[in-house]
């Protein structure tokens, strides 16, 4: 299909230039209250019928009243640049190089979030809009608390759609899923001594050095299961003593478990358990503490199921047509993310959910992100013929 029919050069280089503005504005997870405020001033502009922030600080832009609705996510906050010296072009330049969008945000994931707030205005003028209800989401803290925003933003404003789009990175590719994620607190338990006395106390450390061993091989055996696998990393370690002279007394890791399809909370349990059998060793959810730009405390439980929607469900169906009408061709892969995004609440709501996005999601994170320009006009022309197709 020619790009043009939905949307004018005019218009995309609108949108082009809406997305090198969001990358310029840093908004780090629990910093977001400046793009927020820009992208609220733009939807109105765009013609929005009603755009509203929560009071955790997550904005969500309607337009129609219709039966059916469909609401498009994207979460707004980045990770932080500490590198900024391995960037060849600034991260906050929104510099076009080469056809790509470079900086902090440009995959991970602004690019998504134009995207689909464009789309939205797309289906409103082409009349894609008139017996439906389209939202489209900017969440905060997604970085540290995915599902969080969406769970809030569904019990204030008290709504609850049709179908959701995640519009997280997939090279524009139909995502039907996602892995799961437990991110575990270990502790290890001794006993306090003078460091002139070791044999006095209990080392935690060393409890802690044999279960290290034992998180190693369960990865290790993850890894032979299946194209699919699940994941287990240790990824922060720390110790409490009563001085750098004394006998450490506990001992913390920090654990994050990839689950997939198939896998359940007990299982993790069980693992769990194994991993810490016969130690001075317990462990639990690894609650996190954040607060938003609006002042909000959050507490978040991560422990999410994987997740997986059936090509054959109706939404399924609904992005394939919508993919071959717009991009003229059959879809020739579909995307398994191997992260966590916020389709975790409207999954765990029963709410039909997928994922398409612009970007190579392997650049997120790393210096030098970027996305090609012409992803970003490509998945507006698809989330509009989505719309249309619900």
């Amino acid at each position: 299909m020619n790009i043009s029919v939905l949307l004018p050069e005019e218009l995309q280089n609108e949108l082009i230039e809406f997305t090198q503005n969001l990358v310029r504005i840093k908004s780090i997870s629990g910093e977001e209250g400046e793009i927020i405020r820009f992208i609220e001033k733009k939807m109105l502009e765009l013609g929005y019928d009603e755009v509203r922030i929560d009071s955790m600080g997550n904005l969500l832009g309607k337009i129609g009243s219709g039966g059916k609705s469909i609401m498009f996510d994207s979460h707004v906050d980045t990770v932080d640049v500490k590198d900024e010296d391995k960037w060849n072009i600034p991260p906050f330049s929104g510099d076009i190089v080469n056809g790509c969008l470079h900086g902090r945000g440009s995959v991970d994931m602004k690019s998504g979030a134009a995207a689909s707030i464009y789309a939205g205005v797309l289906a409103k003028r082409h009349g894609f809009a008139n017996d439906k209800t389209i939202y489209v989401s900017c969440s905060v803290l997604e970085e540290d608390c995915d599902g969080e925003n969406l769970k809030h933003l569904f019990r204030e404003l008290n709504f609850s759609p049709d179908y959701v789009v995640i519009c997280e990175p997939s090279n524009n590719n139909i995502t039907i899923g996602h892995k799961g994620k437990a991110q575990i607190l270990l502790k290890t338990h001794g006993v306090s001594a003078h460091g002139s006395a070791p044999e006095k106390g209990v080392n935690a450390i060393y409890e802690m050095a044999e279960i290290i061993q034992r998180v190693d091989k369960t990865n290790l055996e993850l890894l032979k299961k299946g194209e699919i696998r699940g994941t287990l990393v240790m990824s922060k370690i720390s110790s409490t003593g009563a001085s750098l002279n004394a006998v450490p007394s506990e001992c913390e890791a920090y654990l994050v478990r990839r689950l997939i399809p198939g896998e359940t909370v007990e299982d993790i349990k069980k693992e769990m358990d194994q991993i810490v059998k016969g130690k001075k060793a317990t462990w639990e959810v690894g609650t996190l503490q954040r607060k938003s730009w609006k002042g909000m405390r959050i507490n978040y439980e991560p422990f999410h199921l994987a997740w997986e929607t059936e090509l054959s469900h109706e939404l399924s169906r609904a992005c394939i047509s919508a993919y071959q009408e717009y991009f003229g061709k059959e879809p020739t892969e579909y995307e398994f993310w191997d992260f966590s995004t916020n389709a975790v609440t409207p999954v765990s709501l029963g709410i039909p959910t997928i994922g398409f996005g612009p970007g190579e999601y392997k650049l997120a994170h790393m210096p030098n992100e970027n996305c090609e320009v012409g992803q970003i006009i490509d998945a507006c022309g698809f989330y509009t013929r989505l719309i249309n197709k619900i």
